[in-house]
């Protein structure tokens, strides 16, 4: 009974806070919704208005209009604002410690709806490639939230990501948004922690397809042999023969040898 009860408990707390994954949020030193005003989101978190509004781009609440799967009603705002520019832009943010950190940047595609039509790199701190060949659409479609985890560290005013590293001027990096031949590059909110990449919020994994695509293939290969028809004349099943028939000459043979038999040994 006691079993039962606390199986009900859990599978009803997996239910209603889908978004636990994270034991202990990280200390949080930046955080802003792009294109938008100041949130609180469900951890917690205040992401400030941003700080580009009226310098830099184009701010717009075009995703308004879709409810943004993959992210609850309260934060679905993170995703329905955003800044665009129809040239490279970034964001300035201050980084007085060293330690390790990790940057969480929120996308959403809110207007295309085929994949190709919007892609951009990411750079962090002038140099390092964070994000390259970003196709939000590709990743995870249209009107779905996507975030990218970058987890970097700052040790003696240097930053280290990967294998790369880079100078910390004036105690701030900057992350920006690469402008190429397939529309603008665009950013719907930027948070910053510092703590390990575990101790970041996550979205839930994306909703599995139906079939996966080994089940696909497996479907078309039956397809395939069902439809396809042999050359040359049909070979008939080995095993379809009458049993019958195999052994007739073998009674006859019997047949014609017993009375032969029967008169040898009358000699």
């Amino acid at each position: 009974m006691n079993m039962c009860f606390t199986t009900f408990v859990g599978i009803i707390i997996f239910i209603v806070f889908p978004f636990s994954e994270v034991s202990s949020l990280g200390e949080v030193i930046y955080a802003i919704n792009a294109g938008g005003d100041a949130h609180v989101d469900s951890y917690g978190v205040r992401f400030e208005r941003d700080p580009l509004q009226g310098k830099v781009g184009t701010a717009s609440d075009y995703g308004k209009q879709l409810v943004i799967g993959r992210v609850i009603p309260r934060d679905q705002v993170l995703y329905q604002t955003e800044r665009y520019h129809h040239s490279t832009f970034g964001y300035d943010i201050p980084i007085q410690e060293d330690g390790d950190y990790v940057m969480i940047l929120k996308f959403c595609e809110v207007y295309f709806n085929a994949p190709n039509m919007k892609v951009f790199d990411v750079v962090l701190n002038g140099d390092i490639t964070i994000v390259p060949d970003l196709d939000i659409y590709d990743r995870v479609g249209r009107g779905i939230a996507h975030d990218e985890y970058i987890p970097f560290s700052v040790v003696k005013g240097r930053l280290y990501y990967n294998e790369e590293e880079s100078d910390i001027r004036g105690g701030r990096i900057r992350v920006e948004f690469i402008k190429s031949y397939r529309d603008n590059p665009k950013i719907n909110a930027i948070a910053v922690m510092k703590g390990k990449l575990e101790d970041a919020p996550k979205l839930p994994p994306l909703a599995s397809e139906p079939e996966t695509d080994e089940i696909r293939v497996e479907e078309e290969e039956k397809k395939t042999n069902k439809n396809r028809r042999p050359s040359g004349p049909r070979t008939p099943d080995p095993y379809s023969v009458d049993d019958t028939s195999i052994m007739l000459p073998v009674f006859v043979a019997i047949g014609a040898f017993i009375p032969l038999l029967f008169c040898l040994c009358k000699l």
